[in-house]
């Protein structure tokens, strides 16, 4: 064991101990976190607005500050974009992270010196956990790969733009440069497919024990090598390679692929993070969920999803929450966000420590005949319908049929196959089983003749990342939604 490894146990064992402080003070913790933002932002344009010098409660908060997304904060994040200063958060951002628009183009949101930490400590927190918890620490002195946006920055008003990922490429700390890869000169290629050609080249002769990224793009990276050493599985390639790092997607619709690439089952952590806070981790490999971090200087709120769109919904704080209920996710951040609504869903797993799974986006839902099906339904359909027949999936996505040529309207699937079930109508009968146990709504339509059973279409080879390329999204942080109320996609693929 190297002193690199013996250090790394050492300095997990005293991570996990300050985690167990503040996991076991939630409440506590959150209302420290509440009344330090209130208090450094009163002097800015948005706390003079929202009179925060008069805050005192959370229900003040309420009262004062909206719920709100990024049209509506839009008007103040202009201000800070042209340079101007304490006008969400005291002084000027570090950082404006770029990320995919709506309908005002591209989003900008802030990184301060108070929040851009938080970001960096995550990361490392999550791999601290695991090594606390396993005892596995070898794999520190192999390569780590982390498949990200390009680090290059511009500057403006004296503040850097760029993506989260390529602005988290300048926090990588001195003990992990060595290990790090691909070069900087690779990562700052734009073009993904040129990238990754690149990073197969760079790679492929190295000893990688950690890799990191979003599983589709992972995915293609594998694809890659695998074409360049002539069909080997990835643990042939990178023998010592034991733990991957992931997040923006549920890895269990990949799993099957993945092992069956790699060759052996790894290891895995899931992170949730976002530019505009990391939220999550997952801290234990034998308990479902990741914990909600309740000291990187946010402060939460949860609205249920299904009371969402009501006109006053009840907002419930850290210690109302329960389990298994689907909630949006309200955050204000020592970014100056201020009861943002990310747009990303979340259930609790556990209450002790709080644990929570990304179920979907408020945004990203079918409910075309009120049946409100939600990402994590379709997920666990997929999963369990790859599980009782044994295929293997590359991508899905879900869509409704509202005007099929003839028949009942339907949910249609449409999935990409790298290994086809024996029997498609069983297939879709196990995905169609799975959705009615979860979503009454969706069983009482089909029970009542309004749908029909679910219509699985099947997408050719590379049939998303070609969809991804033709909208400007192959790679990165870039992901195809799980199910959508539009046919957009759906239209797309099946030309």
């Amino acid at each position: 064991m190297s002193i690199k490894s013996i250090a790394a146990k050492i300095f997990a064992r005293k991570i996990y101990k300050q985690t167990l402080k503040w996991a076991q003070k939630p409440v506590e913790t959150q209302q420290k976190i509440f009344k330090n933002l209130i208090e450094n932002a009163q002097n800015t344009e948005f706390g003079k607005d929202h009179h925060f010098n008069q805050i005192k409660t959370f229900e003040d908060f309420q009262k004062r500050v909206p719920v709100r997304d990024y049209e509506d904060l839009k008007p103040y994040v202009d201000k800070v974009v042209k340079g101007e200063s304490d006008i969400l958060w005291k002084g000027k951002p570090l950082y404006f992270a770029k990320t995919s628009g709506t309908t005002s183009g591209a989003k900008f949101i802030p990184l301060t010196k108070e929040s851009m930490p938080y970001h960096i400590e995550a990361a490392r927190n999550a791999i601290l956990h695991y090594i606390n918890e396993t005892g596995k620490a070898d794999f520190v002195d192999g390569k780590m790969i982390f498949l990200q946006g390009s680090p290059i920055l511009t500057e403006k008003y004296g503040i850097k733009f760029g993506r989260l990922s390529g602005i988290v490429a300048h926090f990588v700390p001195k003990y992990l440069q060595k290990n790090r890869m691909p070069s900087w000169e690779t990562n700052c290629i734009e073009d993904w497919e040129t990238k990754v050609d690149a990073i197969v080249d760079e790679t492929i002769k190295e000893d990688m024990s950690v890799i990191s990224g979003i599983p589709s793009w992972v995915q293609m990276y594998f694809e890659r090598l695998q074409q360049k050493s002539g069909g080997k599985k990835i643990s042939e390639i990178f023998k010592n390679f034991n733990l991957f790092i992931y997040g923006g997607v549920n890895y269990e619709p990949y799993r099957a692929k993945f092992e069956q690439m790699i060759g052996k089952k790894v290891d895995s952590i899931e992170l949730f993070p976002a530019s505009e806070g990391f939220f999550a981790y997952q801290d234990s490999q034998k308990e479902k969920g990741m914990l909600l971090l309740l000291n990187s200087g946010i402060f939460y709120e949860f609205i249920k999803a299904d009371e969402y769109f009501n006109e006053n919904p009840k907002v419930y704080t850290i210690g109302e929450v329960e389990v298994g209920v689907n909630y949006v996710l309200i955050i204000s951040t020592n970014a100056g966000l201020w009861r943002y609504n990310i747009g990303d869903t979340i259930q609790f797993t556990s209450l002790a420590p709080y644990r929570v799974i990304v179920s979907g986006r408020i945004k990203h839902y079918i409910s075309a005949f009120g049946e409100h099906v939600i990402a994590n339904e379709v997920e666990n359909a997929m999963k369990e319908a790859v599980n009782a027949t044994n295929i293997v999936i590359n991508e899905f996505t879900v869509a409704p049929q509202i005007t099929p040529a003839s028949g009942l309207p339907y949910h249609e699937w449409l999935i990409e196959f790298e290994k086809e079930p024996e029997n498609m109508e069983a297939f879709a009968e196990t995905i169609d089983n799975s959705m009615r146990k979860q979503n009454i709504y969706y069983d009482d339509l089909i029970t009542g003749n309004v749908l029909r059973k679910v219509v699985i279409t099947k997408v050719s080879k590379n049939g998303f990342q070609d969809y991804m390329k033709s909208q400007g999204k192959l790679g990165g942080q870039n992901k195809i939604p799980r199910l959508s109320n539009n046919r957009d996609i759906a239209d797309n693929l099946t030309k």
